[in-house]
């Protein structure tokens, strides 16, 4: 008997093979090439080297995600992996990769946005600090989610319950570094442009999380925290895609179809579209038109640090939360 494509390749969905390869050989062949764009000296192809190797940090960020549900592969293990691998590549490497996954499956599960740390209760500790962040994020940087970012890195050297992974972050950063350095040797602006490929991946993530849920927000353990039901996940979940485009949703991997994901969290990125109108049709009474979340982004940038809560709004109805990305752990 023959083996069917997806059992000689591993994969769990009959249709994944062609989808999945096209990823994975872009992912493999766009970061490299995105490498190679960022150390040419001419302007051109190092702004094309800072597109090309930041869009595939965002759909390597956004794959990490569907691996968090085991939704590539058949056996759990060769999701984790390749998560690992996309982890390294996109920063969430300094954490434990079970940790990660571990906080997204309680987001679901408990209907909840976990965090583990209260960064507002502390820039309120802060005041010099908090006026900072604002200041950076009124001008476009994204100062609280780098601050996250950061606070995974030193957390096993601050928190004693996560102590266990200091040789972890201690090698990941060593090895980074390493990297760092020969691509600075190579060409001071090619880490330049590194950095803002990943400014770029970062403000992407953001623009998709932010206005997805008006979940409760959960600092440290959910003990205690009532599990809501099933309509309350569908009445507190957003969907923002990018307009009607299928090439422009591919650009985030569809992510944008939130709603549908959250009904079938083990669907593939690729069939995310078809099952959104299968749901809603064309348009949602939880959909948000993409230029409506522009103008609420800059509108509530700087309100959006210290919110408790995904306060009301204008369109598209609350202004969003910061901190709340599936790539830390924290």
């Amino acid at each position: 008997m023959r083996m069917s494509t997806m059992q000689w390749a591993g994969f769990r969905h009959a249709d994944a093979f062609w989808p999945s390869v096209a990823l994975l050989s872009y992912i493999a062949l766009g970061y490299l090439m995105g490498l190679l764009l960022l150390i040419q000296s001419h302007p051109l192809l190092w702004l094309a080297g800072i597109a090309l190797t930041g869009h595939v940090l965002i759909v390597s960020a956004y794959l990490i995600h569907d691996l968090t549900h085991h939704t590539l592969f058949r056996t759990p293990a060769w999701n984790n992996r390749l998560g690992m691998v996309l982890g390294f590549i996109t920063g969430a490497c300094y954490g434990s990769y079970q940790d990660l996954r571990r906080k997204h499956m309680r987001h679901h599960v408990q209907r909840a946005d976990v965090v583990a740390v209260d960064y507002k209760a502390w820039l309120e500790k802060h005041p010099a600090l908090r006026r900072v962040v604002e200041a950076l994020e009124w001008c476009y940087i994204p100062a609280v989610d780098l601050m996250m970012h950061a606070l995974v890195m030193v957390a096993p050297f601050v928190y004693p319950q996560y102590r266990g992974l200091r040789r972890n972050a201690v090698t990941m950063f060593i090895v980074r570094s390493l990297l760092f350095t020969g691509l600075f040797l190579l060409s001071p602006w090619a880490l330049v442009g590194y950095a803002a490929s990943y400014m770029l991946m970062i403000h992407v993530l953001r623009l998709m999380d932010m206005h997805q849920h008006t979940y409760d927000v959960v600092y440290g353990s959910l003990e205690g925290h009532a599990r809501p039901d099933a309509e309350y996940e569908r009445q507190n979940t957003y969907s923002n895609p990018l307009g009607s485009s299928p090439l422009l949703n591919l650009l985030v991997l569809n992510f944008g179809y939130h709603n549908a994901h959250h009904e079938q969290p083990t669907a593939p990125w690729y069939r995310l579209p078809a099952i959104h109108r299968e749901l809603y049709g064309e348009q949602s009474d939880h959909q948000f038109d993409a230029r409506a979340v522009l103008n609420n982004l800059h509108k509530y940038r700087v309100q959006r640090v210290m919110s408790d809560a995904p306060l009301p709004g204008e369109q598209p109805g609350f202004t969003g939360l910061y901190g709340v990305s599936f790539l830390t752990t924290l």
